[in-house]
């Protein structure tokens, strides 16, 4: 009985770095998966300022297509009231 003993010992302490290791990852799945909910609700500065790069660059777009609307809109308005120079 006592040889068995001495012979199963090692064994079972080869399979033992495998059991530490899956409780270590069941025991940091919780963590992790918080961390990444984290993540996922909070924007970083990158992306805080990619998007505000993308916001301006619309926004220049949208006043520039008006800009030139009105600009159109004054000089027909212009040679209507019968002026040579609208430029």
């Amino acid at each position: 009985m006592r040889t068995k003993m001495l012979i199963a010992a090692p064994l079972m302490l080869l399979a033992l770095p495998g059991c530490v290791r899956t409780v270590a990852s069941v025991v940091t799945a919780p963590v992790r998966a918080g961390a990444q909910v984290v993540d996922w609700s909070t924007t970083s500065q990158d992306e805080a300022d990619r998007n505000y790069g993308r916001k301006m660059r619309k926004q220049e777009a949208r006043e520039g297509k008006e800009r030139k609307k009105a600009d159109k809109a004054r000089r027909e308005q212009c040679r209507e009231a019968g002026y040579d120079n609208c430029g």
